[in-house]
Protein backbone atom coordinates (compact mmCIF):
# COMPACT_ATOMS: atom_id res chain seq x y z
CA UNK A 1 0.00 0.00 0.00
CA UNK A 2 1.14 3.67 -0.78
CA UNK A 3 1.77 5.66 1.93
CA UNK A 4 -0.76 7.83 0.97
CA UNK A 5 -3.21 5.18 0.70
CA UNK A 6 -2.12 4.51 3.84
CA UNK A 7 -2.70 7.78 5.59
CA UNK A 8 -6.28 8.27 4.44
CA UNK A 9 -7.22 4.62 5.23
CA UNK A 10 -5.65 5.61 8.98
CA UNK A 11 -7.93 8.50 9.44
CA UNK A 12 -11.23 7.14 10.86
CA UNK A 13 -9.21 5.71 13.32
CA UNK A 14 -7.04 8.52 14.24
CA UNK A 15 -10.37 10.55 14.76
CA UNK A 16 -11.93 8.02 16.74
CA UNK A 17 -9.28 8.14 19.17
CA UNK A 18 -9.05 11.86 19.97
CA UNK A 19 -11.47 14.41 21.80
CA UNK A 20 -11.35 17.68 19.83
CA UNK A 21 -14.58 20.19 19.71
CA UNK A 22 -16.66 19.94 16.23
CA UNK A 23 -14.51 23.25 14.87
CA UNK A 24 -11.26 22.20 14.75
CA UNK A 25 -12.83 18.84 13.30
CA UNK A 26 -14.20 20.50 10.57
CA UNK A 27 -10.80 21.84 9.95
CA UNK A 28 -9.35 18.59 10.27
CA UNK A 29 -12.08 17.07 7.68
CA UNK A 30 -11.26 19.69 5.23
CA UNK A 31 -7.43 19.53 5.34
CA UNK A 32 -7.53 15.77 4.47
CA UNK A 33 -9.54 16.69 1.43
CA UNK A 34 -7.05 18.80 0.35
CA UNK A 35 -4.46 16.43 1.03
CA UNK A 36 -6.46 13.60 -0.88
CA UNK A 37 -7.20 16.34 -3.99
CA UNK A 38 -3.24 17.11 -4.01
CA UNK A 39 -1.01 14.51 -2.49
CA UNK A 40 2.10 14.67 -1.89
CA UNK A 41 4.70 17.16 -3.45
CA UNK A 42 6.53 15.93 -6.82
CA UNK A 43 8.76 17.35 -8.86
CA UNK A 44 6.58 18.70 -11.33
CA UNK A 45 6.02 21.85 -8.80
CA UNK A 46 7.13 24.59 -9.38
CA UNK A 47 8.10 24.73 -5.59
CA UNK A 48 9.40 21.00 -5.53
CA UNK A 49 11.85 21.89 -8.64
CA UNK A 50 15.58 21.19 -6.74
CA UNK A 51 13.50 18.43 -4.01
CA UNK A 52 12.28 14.76 -4.13
CA UNK A 53 10.53 13.39 -2.00
CA UNK A 54 10.52 10.01 -3.52
CA UNK A 55 13.16 7.81 -1.67
CA UNK A 56 11.67 8.76 1.94
CA UNK A 57 7.86 8.27 0.86
CA UNK A 58 9.10 4.35 -0.28
CA UNK A 59 9.13 4.09 3.51
CA UNK A 60 6.80 1.58 4.84
CA UNK A 61 5.75 3.95 7.93
CA UNK A 62 4.25 3.18 11.25
CA UNK A 63 1.90 6.32 11.20
CA UNK A 64 0.84 6.24 14.83
CA UNK A 65 4.00 4.03 17.05
CA UNK A 66 3.22 3.11 19.46
CA UNK A 67 5.66 -0.32 20.97
CA UNK A 68 8.69 2.54 21.41
CA UNK A 69 11.90 2.59 23.50
CA UNK A 70 11.83 4.16 26.66
CA UNK A 71 13.86 7.10 27.39
CA UNK A 72 16.20 7.97 30.10
CA UNK A 73 17.24 11.75 30.68
CA UNK A 74 21.06 10.41 31.36
CA UNK A 75 20.21 9.45 27.27
CA UNK A 76 19.27 12.58 26.00
CA UNK A 77 20.94 15.31 28.04
CA UNK A 78 23.42 15.94 25.60
CA UNK A 79 20.89 17.15 23.11
CA UNK A 80 19.17 19.81 25.70
CA UNK A 81 20.68 23.44 25.70
CA UNK A 82 21.28 22.06 29.42
CA UNK A 83 24.04 25.19 30.55
CA UNK A 84 20.89 27.03 31.32
CA UNK A 85 17.40 27.21 32.91
CA UNK A 86 14.79 26.45 30.42
CA UNK A 87 10.74 25.84 30.23
CA UNK A 88 11.02 21.99 28.03
CA UNK A 89 8.10 21.09 25.91
CA UNK A 90 9.54 17.13 25.25
CA UNK A 91 7.84 14.39 22.96
CA UNK A 92 8.39 11.03 22.34
CA UNK A 93 7.81 9.16 19.12
CA UNK A 94 4.75 12.01 19.04
CA UNK A 95 3.70 11.90 22.92
CA UNK A 96 3.98 13.85 25.87
CA UNK A 97 6.89 12.77 28.31
CA UNK A 98 5.97 14.41 31.63
CA UNK A 99 9.38 13.47 33.35
CA UNK A 100 11.74 15.12 31.14
CA UNK A 101 9.48 18.26 30.28
CA UNK A 102 9.10 21.16 32.17
CA UNK A 103 5.72 23.44 31.45
CA UNK A 104 4.10 25.86 33.17
CA UNK A 105 1.22 28.00 33.44
CA UNK A 106 2.16 30.58 35.99
CA UNK A 107 1.72 33.89 34.10
CA UNK A 108 2.14 32.21 30.60
CA UNK A 109 1.18 29.50 29.28
CA UNK A 110 3.85 26.38 28.22
CA UNK A 111 1.79 23.85 27.55
CA UNK A 112 0.51 21.25 25.49
CA UNK A 113 -1.88 21.46 22.14
CA UNK A 114 -3.98 18.08 23.25
CA UNK A 115 -4.91 20.41 26.13
CA UNK A 116 -5.45 23.15 24.14
CA UNK A 117 -8.11 21.35 21.83
CA UNK A 118 -10.00 19.81 24.91
CA UNK A 119 -10.56 22.21 27.51
CA UNK A 120 -12.47 25.26 27.34
CA UNK A 121 -10.36 27.65 28.51
CA UNK A 122 -8.16 27.47 25.81
CA UNK A 123 -10.96 27.54 23.35
CA UNK A 124 -10.70 31.22 22.84
CA UNK A 125 -7.76 31.44 21.65
CA UNK A 126 -7.72 28.34 19.46
CA UNK A 127 -10.58 29.76 17.45
CA UNK A 128 -8.81 33.11 16.80
CA UNK A 129 -5.39 31.41 16.27
CA UNK A 130 -5.57 27.74 15.03
CA UNK A 131 -4.70 27.22 11.21
CA UNK A 132 -5.31 31.04 10.57
CA UNK A 133 -1.57 31.78 8.86
CA UNK A 134 -0.88 28.39 7.79
CA UNK A 135 -0.72 27.92 3.90
CA UNK A 136 -3.68 24.86 2.63
CA UNK A 137 -0.79 23.27 0.67
CA UNK A 138 -0.41 19.14 0.50
CA UNK A 139 2.20 18.49 3.78
CA UNK A 140 0.73 21.54 5.77
CA UNK A 141 -2.93 19.96 5.41
CA UNK A 142 -1.66 16.07 5.94
CA UNK A 143 -0.10 17.63 8.90
CA UNK A 144 -3.36 19.78 10.27
CA UNK A 145 -5.60 16.46 9.44
CA UNK A 146 -3.82 14.76 11.93
CA UNK A 147 -2.65 17.57 14.40
CA UNK A 148 -2.88 16.03 17.69
CA UNK A 149 0.19 16.89 19.95
CA UNK A 150 2.54 19.65 19.94
CA UNK A 151 3.68 22.47 21.92
CA UNK A 152 1.16 25.34 22.63
CA UNK A 153 2.79 28.53 23.74
CA UNK A 154 1.00 31.82 24.67
CA UNK A 155 2.58 34.80 26.04
CA UNK A 156 -0.01 37.31 27.84
CA UNK A 157 0.47 41.02 27.28
CA UNK A 158 3.46 42.36 28.26
CA UNK A 159 5.07 39.45 30.11
CA UNK A 160 8.64 39.04 28.71
CA UNK A 161 9.58 35.03 29.35
CA UNK A 162 12.51 34.97 31.89
CA UNK A 163 13.99 31.81 30.17
CA UNK A 164 14.13 30.19 27.04
CA UNK A 165 11.18 27.78 26.12
CA UNK A 166 12.65 24.09 24.06
CA UNK A 167 10.78 21.98 22.22
CA UNK A 168 12.18 18.55 21.50
CA UNK A 169 10.83 15.92 19.80
CA UNK A 170 12.49 12.65 19.99
CA UNK A 171 12.28 9.62 17.45
CA UNK A 172 13.45 5.98 19.56
CA UNK A 173 11.21 3.06 17.79
CA UNK A 174 13.77 0.28 16.58
CA UNK A 175 11.78 -1.69 15.15
CA UNK A 176 9.84 -0.32 12.90
CA UNK A 177 10.14 2.99 10.47
CA UNK A 178 7.48 5.88 11.59
CA UNK A 179 6.36 8.84 10.78
CA UNK A 180 5.38 11.77 13.46
CA UNK A 181 3.79 14.68 12.35
CA UNK A 182 3.96 18.01 15.41
CA UNK A 183 1.76 20.83 15.39
CA UNK A 184 2.97 24.03 17.60
CA UNK A 185 0.87 27.15 18.20
CA UNK A 186 3.03 30.43 19.40
CA UNK A 187 0.98 33.33 20.14
CA UNK A 188 2.94 36.33 21.94
CA UNK A 189 1.07 39.04 22.18
CA UNK A 190 1.24 42.68 22.55
CA UNK A 191 5.07 44.09 23.71
CA UNK A 192 5.38 40.54 24.78
CA UNK A 193 8.90 39.03 24.47
CA UNK A 194 9.78 35.33 24.15
CA UNK A 195 12.92 33.12 22.61
CA UNK A 196 12.04 29.32 21.43
CA UNK A 197 14.60 26.69 20.76
CA UNK A 198 13.63 23.68 18.59
CA UNK A 199 14.97 20.56 17.81
CA UNK A 200 14.13 17.50 16.54
CA UNK A 201 16.07 14.22 17.08
CA UNK A 202 16.09 10.65 16.50
CA UNK A 203 17.84 8.02 18.60
CA UNK A 204 17.37 4.65 15.94
CA UNK A 205 19.10 4.01 12.91
CA UNK A 206 15.10 3.01 11.61
CA UNK A 207 14.17 5.74 8.90
CA UNK A 208 11.92 8.87 10.50
CA UNK A 209 9.97 11.02 8.81
CA UNK A 210 8.56 14.57 11.02
CA UNK A 211 6.26 16.69 8.77
CA UNK A 212 5.88 19.69 11.33
CA UNK A 213 3.92 22.99 11.37
CA UNK A 214 4.58 25.94 13.47
CA UNK A 215 2.29 28.76 13.78
CA UNK A 216 3.48 32.02 15.32
CA UNK A 217 1.63 34.96 15.75
CA UNK A 218 3.99 38.36 16.99
CA UNK A 219 1.61 40.63 18.07
CA UNK A 220 2.46 44.56 18.04
CA UNK A 221 5.54 45.62 19.47
CA UNK A 222 6.27 42.05 20.65
CA UNK A 223 9.45 39.88 20.31
CA UNK A 224 10.14 36.63 19.09
CA UNK A 225 13.53 34.69 18.77
CA UNK A 226 13.49 31.08 17.41
CA UNK A 227 16.16 28.96 17.13
CA UNK A 228 16.03 25.53 14.56
CA UNK A 229 19.05 23.05 15.34
CA UNK A 230 18.79 20.46 13.02
CA UNK A 231 21.48 18.08 13.26
CA UNK A 232 19.74 14.64 12.98
CA UNK A 233 20.72 11.06 12.24
CA UNK A 234 21.52 9.97 9.03
CA UNK A 235 18.29 7.99 8.84
CA UNK A 236 16.08 10.88 9.26
CA UNK A 237 14.24 13.49 7.29
CA UNK A 238 12.40 16.56 8.33
CA UNK A 239 9.98 18.75 6.62
CA UNK A 240 9.39 21.74 8.70
CA UNK A 241 6.64 24.02 7.42
CA UNK A 242 7.00 27.33 9.92
CA UNK A 243 4.33 30.24 9.69
CA UNK A 244 5.13 33.84 10.91
CA UNK A 245 2.27 36.29 11.79
CA UNK A 246 3.11 40.06 12.67
CA UNK A 247 1.66 42.92 13.45
CA UNK A 248 3.27 46.24 13.79
CA UNK A 249 6.83 47.87 15.12
CA UNK A 250 7.13 43.86 15.77
CA UNK A 251 10.46 42.10 15.61
CA UNK A 252 11.09 38.27 14.69
CA UNK A 253 13.90 36.29 13.68
CA UNK A 254 14.16 32.55 13.10
CA UNK A 255 17.76 31.35 12.90
CA UNK A 256 18.20 27.61 11.01
CA UNK A 257 21.44 25.64 11.69
CA UNK A 258 21.15 22.41 9.30
CA UNK A 259 23.80 20.10 9.86
CA UNK A 260 22.88 16.45 9.72
CA UNK A 261 19.55 14.56 8.77
CA UNK A 262 19.15 13.05 5.24
CA UNK A 263 16.63 15.15 3.45
CA UNK A 264 15.66 18.57 4.91
CA UNK A 265 12.68 20.62 4.07
CA UNK A 266 12.63 24.31 5.54
CA UNK A 267 9.42 26.09 4.47
CA UNK A 268 9.70 29.76 6.15
CA UNK A 269 6.69 31.96 5.89
CA UNK A 270 6.88 35.42 7.22
CA UNK A 271 3.76 38.14 6.26
CA UNK A 272 3.78 41.18 7.49
CA UNK A 273 0.55 42.82 8.44
CA UNK A 274 1.44 46.64 9.41
CA UNK A 275 4.23 48.71 9.59
CA UNK A 276 7.45 49.48 11.38
CA UNK A 277 7.81 45.37 11.37
CA UNK A 278 11.55 43.73 11.45
CA UNK A 279 11.76 40.34 10.30
CA UNK A 280 15.02 38.28 10.22
CA UNK A 281 15.83 35.29 8.98
CA UNK A 282 19.42 33.71 8.81
CA UNK A 283 20.85 30.17 8.57
CA UNK A 284 23.83 28.05 8.39
CA UNK A 285 24.19 24.51 6.38
CA UNK A 286 26.83 22.05 6.09
CA UNK A 287 25.93 19.21 4.95
CA UNK A 288 28.54 15.97 3.75
CA UNK A 289 27.56 12.67 1.94
CA UNK A 290 24.31 12.20 -0.10
CA UNK A 291 22.15 14.86 2.36
CA UNK A 292 20.16 17.56 1.14
CA UNK A 293 18.81 20.34 2.65
CA UNK A 294 16.39 22.50 0.76
CA UNK A 295 15.48 26.22 2.61
CA UNK A 296 12.08 27.47 1.20
CA UNK A 297 11.61 30.76 2.25
CA UNK A 298 8.57 33.65 1.59
CA UNK A 299 8.82 37.31 2.94
CA UNK A 300 5.58 39.01 2.12
CA UNK A 301 5.62 42.70 2.73
CA UNK A 302 1.84 43.69 2.66
CA UNK A 303 2.01 47.25 4.68
CA UNK A 304 4.82 50.58 4.86
CA UNK A 305 7.56 51.19 6.52
CA UNK A 306 9.12 47.68 6.52
CA UNK A 307 12.14 45.71 6.74
CA UNK A 308 13.40 42.33 6.10
CA UNK A 309 16.68 40.64 6.25
CA UNK A 310 17.86 36.95 4.93
CA UNK A 311 21.58 35.55 5.15
CA UNK A 312 22.02 32.33 4.27
CA UNK A 313 25.36 30.22 4.03
CA UNK A 314 25.48 27.11 3.34
CA UNK A 315 29.43 24.69 2.37
CA UNK A 316 28.60 21.64 0.95
CA UNK A 317 31.07 18.64 0.69
CA UNK A 318 31.07 15.00 -1.42
CA UNK A 319 27.93 14.56 -3.09
CA UNK A 320 25.41 16.58 -0.64
CA UNK A 321 22.70 18.80 -2.26
CA UNK A 322 22.14 22.28 -1.14
CA UNK A 323 18.85 24.51 -2.41
CA UNK A 324 17.95 28.06 -1.86
CA UNK A 325 15.12 29.17 -2.89
CA UNK A 326 13.82 32.77 -1.34
CA UNK A 327 11.50 34.87 -2.75
CA UNK A 328 10.46 38.34 -1.29
CA UNK A 329 6.90 40.24 -2.45
CA UNK A 330 6.10 43.96 -2.06
CA UNK A 331 3.00 44.93 -2.39
CA UNK A 332 1.54 48.33 -4.14
CA UNK A 333 1.26 49.62 -0.66
CA UNK A 334 4.00 48.45 0.95
CA UNK A 335 5.99 51.54 0.51
CA UNK A 336 9.05 52.47 2.08
CA UNK A 337 10.62 48.89 2.16
CA UNK A 338 13.96 47.82 2.78
CA UNK A 339 14.26 43.97 1.85
CA UNK A 340 17.73 42.38 1.89
CA UNK A 341 18.42 38.85 0.92
CA UNK A 342 21.74 37.64 0.52
CA UNK A 343 23.15 33.57 -0.13
CA UNK A 344 26.44 32.58 -0.25
CA UNK A 345 27.79 28.94 -0.70
CA UNK A 346 30.93 26.84 -0.86
CA UNK A 347 31.05 23.91 -2.62
CA UNK A 348 34.16 22.17 -1.02
CA UNK A 349 33.67 18.83 -3.27
CA UNK A 350 33.28 19.29 -7.58
CA UNK A 351 30.38 16.50 -6.80
CA UNK A 352 28.52 18.74 -4.37
CA UNK A 353 25.41 21.00 -5.72
CA UNK A 354 23.56 24.20 -4.62
CA UNK A 355 20.67 25.28 -6.48
CA UNK A 356 19.94 28.93 -5.67
CA UNK A 357 17.23 30.93 -6.85
CA UNK A 358 16.61 34.32 -4.94
CA UNK A 359 13.48 36.09 -6.09
CA UNK A 360 12.36 39.48 -5.95
CA UNK A 361 8.22 40.63 -6.31
CA UNK A 362 8.26 44.42 -6.54
CA UNK A 363 4.96 46.50 -7.00
CA UNK A 364 5.69 49.56 -5.20
CA UNK A 365 7.91 52.08 -6.78
CA UNK A 366 9.39 53.60 -3.28
CA UNK A 367 11.54 50.94 -1.77
CA UNK A 368 15.21 49.15 -1.21
CA UNK A 369 15.37 45.71 -2.14
CA UNK A 370 18.48 44.02 -3.15
CA UNK A 371 19.36 39.84 -3.17
CA UNK A 372 22.08 38.28 -4.35
CA UNK A 373 23.63 34.87 -4.31
CA UNK A 374 26.99 33.69 -4.66
CA UNK A 375 28.64 30.09 -5.69
CA UNK A 376 32.29 29.41 -5.60
CA UNK A 377 35.25 27.37 -4.14
CA UNK A 378 37.77 28.57 -0.76
CA UNK A 379 39.99 31.11 -1.57
CA UNK A 380 43.46 29.89 -2.76
CA UNK A 381 45.47 32.58 -1.81
CA UNK A 382 44.04 33.31 1.65
CA UNK A 383 44.76 29.38 2.28
CA UNK A 384 48.08 29.78 1.03
CA UNK A 385 48.76 32.76 3.12
CA UNK A 386 47.96 30.46 6.10
CA UNK A 387 50.25 27.69 4.85
CA UNK A 388 53.08 30.14 4.73
CA UNK A 389 52.71 30.60 8.48
CA UNK A 390 52.86 26.84 9.67
CA UNK A 391 48.80 25.93 9.46
CA UNK A 392 48.54 22.80 7.73
CA UNK A 393 46.18 22.68 4.76
CA UNK A 394 43.13 20.48 6.38
CA UNK A 395 43.21 22.97 9.10
CA UNK A 396 43.42 26.43 7.07
CA UNK A 397 40.46 25.15 5.18
CA UNK A 398 38.80 24.28 7.78
CA UNK A 399 39.00 27.61 9.66
CA UNK A 400 38.19 29.42 6.35
CA UNK A 401 35.16 27.84 6.46
CA UNK A 402 34.56 28.42 10.06
CA UNK A 403 35.03 32.22 9.38
CA UNK A 404 32.35 31.83 6.69
CA UNK A 405 29.91 30.22 8.31
CA UNK A 406 29.75 31.68 11.73
CA UNK A 407 28.97 35.45 10.80
CA UNK A 408 25.53 34.14 11.10
CA UNK A 409 26.20 33.52 14.59
CA UNK A 410 26.49 37.30 15.32
CA UNK A 411 22.85 37.89 15.73
CA UNK A 412 22.24 34.75 18.40
CA UNK A 413 20.78 36.39 21.50
CA UNK A 414 21.25 33.66 23.74
CA UNK A 415 24.76 32.99 24.65
CA UNK A 416 24.57 28.91 25.25
CA UNK A 417 22.90 28.80 22.19
CA UNK A 418 26.05 30.54 20.56
CA UNK A 419 28.36 28.22 22.32
CA UNK A 420 26.08 25.34 21.09
CA UNK A 421 26.31 26.28 17.20
CA UNK A 422 29.72 27.14 17.42
CA UNK A 423 31.26 23.80 18.58
CA UNK A 424 28.69 21.86 16.22
CA UNK A 425 30.11 23.93 13.31
CA UNK A 426 33.77 23.26 14.77
CA UNK A 427 33.17 19.21 15.20
CA UNK A 428 31.23 19.53 11.40
CA UNK A 429 34.21 21.42 9.79
CA UNK A 430 37.04 19.39 12.23
CA UNK A 431 38.23 22.83 13.15
CA UNK A 432 40.10 23.27 16.97
CA UNK A 433 38.96 26.37 18.37
CA UNK A 434 40.81 27.21 21.60
CA UNK A 435 38.42 30.00 22.01
CA UNK A 436 35.04 31.19 22.98
CA UNK A 437 32.94 33.10 20.87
Amino acid sequence: MELKDKILSSYVAFENDVNIDSDVHDIRTEALENFEKLGFPTKKLEAWKYTSLNAILKEDYSIFPNKCTAVELADVKKYFIHDIDTYKVVFIDGKYSPFLSETTHDTIDVCLMSAAFSKPKYKPVIEKYFNKVAKQDNLTSLNTAFAKEGAYIHIPKNVEVQKPIQIINFSTCADITTMVQPRNLIVVEENAHVQIIERHQSLTSNAVLSNVVTEIFVDKSATVDVYKIQNDDINASLIDNTYVDQKSNSVASVHTFSFGGNITRNNLNFYQNGEHIDSILKGVTIIEGKQHVDHHTLVHHIEPNCESHQDYKGIYDERSTGVFNGKVIVNKEAQKTNAYQQNNNVLVSDKATINAKPQLEIFADDVKCSHGCTIGQLDDDALFYMQQRGIPQKEGKGLLMFAFANTVLESVKIPEVKSRITKLIAKKLGVNIGFDL
